[in-house]
């Protein structure tokens, strides 16, 4: 089964190389999620994945809620987890700040809030590196299309208490029915769209 061969690896690969040689918190990820010199926020990724990007934040020192509700990329991140508590300093106090749960999104956030809550829908296939597109196929064959996450993004901004942050291709129109963001953090291929949340 080729979902098999997906591995879920935070110590070594682009994983390991990001927290070793990556750029703190000038990355676009903290920036948009709000990390400041003294600011360190509470964060939910609503739609882990692979946690990578989970990863990144708790090595910056934030607290993380992953929620994953494909039961096979589940496994997965929790064997990669799993894998990495066991490495030692700096991995286990990272992994941590990181808590794993099962379930939707949209139903579990009903009972849960932090700061910002990040969302990483699937994307449009952008047709990058055969690395990257096998992967990427790989999750598309385990979890499918996300055809809810207009309304994942909207019940976020009724939960976060200070922003929401969509991920999303750099040169793809946003989802529709969303609000304008406050602004945007662009990159080469990916863009965060950022909507604060005001009183």
């Amino acid at each position: 089964m080729q979902s098999e061969k997906l591995i879920c690896d935070f110590v070594g690969g682009p994983v390991g190389h990001r927290l070793k040689f990556g750029g703190g918190r000038g990355q676009a990820l903290p920036k948009a999620a709000g990390f400041t010199k003294g600011r360190t926020p509470t964060i939910i990724d609503a739609t882990a994945g692979l946690g990578r990007d989970s990863f990144l934040l708790a090595s910056l020192g934030a607290k993380v809620t992953l929620i994953e509700r494909s039961k096979e990329m589940h496994r997965l991140l929790s064997e990669g987890l799993g894998r990495a508590k066991t490495t030692g300093t700096p991995y286990d106090e990272i992994i941590a700040r990181m808590t794993l749960i099962f379930g939707d999104a949209r139903e579990l956030l009903e009972n849960l809030t932090a700061e910002v809550i990040l969302i990483d829908p699937m994307h449009p296939d952008r047709g990058n590196s055969a690395l990257v597109k096998k992967e990427m196929r790989q999750i598309r064959e385990i979890v499918g299309p996300d055809l809810d996450a207009e309304t994942l993004v909207l019940t976020a901004l009724t939960r976060a208490t200070k922003r929401v942050v969509l991920k999303w291709p750099a040169k793809v129109d946003s989802l529709p029915g969303l609000p304008e963001p406050s602004h945007r953090i662009a990159g080469k291929t990916t863009r965060y769209d950022v909507f604060m949340i005001h009183d």
